[in-house]
């Protein structure tokens, strides 16, 4: 096994892990500055780091970030004497795997760490579980509230529900919020209501005897005792049939449920995370969901964004995918053209975050070109669709102006401002036959202003001709 890295600028504290780690029969290197890690990484990689936030010079937010852009397998447990949510929020985003603030408890420490060797153990036995479950990408604001939303939530044992689109990654959130917790190192189970057929279903969720029903051969155990002491993650809750969301509501209730034809109760000592893309509250409505279920997973909301909410997210969801697709293929990645990132931000992507990645994957097997230009798009996404169309004369407007900035050109506002205001016009003109009067009330102009502005732009020739 590699050693562990301790790097932190007190050297008290250096010493305690020491000692510690010494006692533990467990290998250890120590660092006295972020630095000194960053160049020892060059020519060496640990099992786990445990490092200080804030330390002169590179930070361990800074080591934090080289880690895991070059060894996304390496856990890394962060520490600092500022407790604030800010820093925890930050090491989450960053994929620390645990955040221990100062002062702490030896033995806390030692078993993190212990935890945190255990999970870099699994992670280089099987490199497909670290690509299948990424660490959730976005700058946009909206995300950003669920990243300080997911700090918040990290020690907490509550229900969640998260809504949200279809594809917007409500599962990856449960993950996030199962791998942050102080459940991590237990099961996290989840189980898809809308996708099993109703009559197994509640076998699914709760198990079932021997002999309980026709076929079963044999005691089975259900996805709440394989969660035990984990996380159940229930997705698409809204579709849940009416005679299950009572039982789910009395394990919720009472803490604990029957298989299938058994008679003694089993504890269900399990964190439940819903998720629903649907309107809980109109479904309460019409009577298709209980409402005292409903209060009950309504504990803290957690509301995803789509895709057209967090735009400025597309370039770098989409380089993410790109360059996974390629790792799991085996090929050299594709990149975007600016032209392509632009236009793929225009689009509203109604499958958000999945769609995204199917997209990537098909741009990756179908792209002629290692350049992805708007034109290796698919149909659907290059052609003047509802959406899209809506975008593209301001994506000619934005080349128009970097064309023009890129000539060297100064004060280009009147001059594209008069160009706005006579096509706007002259179309105007057209649409009426060229009366003026039904044409300024299209344009929400006054007739006089209209007559003012075809003189200022040169205009009579062509509305004499329209009329």
């Amino acid at each position: 096994m590699k050693p562990v890295w301790v790097i932190d600028d007190d050297k008290s504290i250096r010493w305690v892990f020491e000692k510690a780690l010494t006692r533990e029969n467990i290998e250890f290197k120590s660092f006295a500055s972020a630095q000194e890690a960053l160049t020892a990484l060059n020519s060496a990689v640990p099992q786990v780091v445990v490092s200080d936030i804030r330390m002169p010079g590179a930070s361990g937010l800074d080591l934090l970030q080289r880690i895991k852009a070059e060894h996304p397998e390496v856990p890394v447990i962060v520490m600092t004497a500022y407790s604030d949510l800010e820093s925890a929020v930050a090491a989450f985003q960053g994929g620390a795997f645990e955040y221990l603030p100062k002062p702490f408890d030896v033995n806390h420490a030692v078993e993190l760490i212990r935890r945190a060797i255990d999970e870099s153990m699994r992670q280089t036995e099987s490199a497909e579980e670290t690509t299948a479950a990424p660490e959730i990408l976005g700058q946009a604001p909206s995300m950003q509230e669920v990243f300080r939303a997911i700090g918040r939530l990290a020690q907490s044992h509550a229900t969640v529900l998260i809504t949200g689109e279809s594809g917007s990654g409500k599962e990856l959130v449960a993950r996030a919020l199962h791998r942050h917790s102080p459940r991590s190192t237990k099961p996290f189970i989840a189980i898809n209501t809308a996708a099993i057929p109703k009559d197994l279903l509640e076998s699914e969720l709760f198990g079932h005897e021997r002999g309980s029903f026709t076929g079963a051969q044999a005691m089975r155990r259900g996805r709440f005792e394989q969660a035990d002491a984990g996380t159940l993650f229930l997705d698409e809750i809204g579709d849940m049939p009416s005679e299950l969301q009572t039982r789910l509501l009395r394990v919720l209730s009472d803490g604990q449920f029957y298989r299938v034809g058994g008679h003694q109760p089993i504890k269900a000592n399990v964190r439940v995370i819903a998720a629903t893309h649907q309107d809980l509250e109109q479904r309460v409505k019409q009577g298709l969901f209980r409402e005292d279920l409903y209060h009950r997973l309504n504990v803290i909301r957690l509301r995803l964004p789509p895709m057209r909410e967090r735009r400025e997210d597309i370039p770098l969801l989409a380089k993410f995918f790109l360059l996974k697709s390629a790792r799991d293929l085996g090929v050299e990645p594709k990149r975007l053209s600016e032209a392509a990132l632009r236009h793929l931000s225009a689009q509203d992507l109604p499958g958000n975050v999945r769609q995204l990645e199917n997209l990537c994957h098909w741009l990756t097997v179908m792209a002629p070109g290692m350049n992805v230009e708007v034109n290796d798009l698919p149909p659907e996404l290059r052609g003047e669709t509802a959406a899209s169309a809506d975008q593209n004369w301001l994506l000619a407007l934005e080349r128009e102006v970097e064309q023009s900035f890129g000539r060297g050109e100064h004060g280009i506002i009147d001059q594209l401002s008069r160009d706005f205001e006579r096509t706007l016009i002259v179309k105007a003109l057209q649409h009426t036959g060229g009366r003026r009067i039904e044409a300024a009330t299209l344009l929400g102009l006054g007739r006089n202003t209209l007559t003012r502005k075809i003189q200022e732009l040169g205009l009579e020739e062509k509305s004499a001709a329209a009329g």
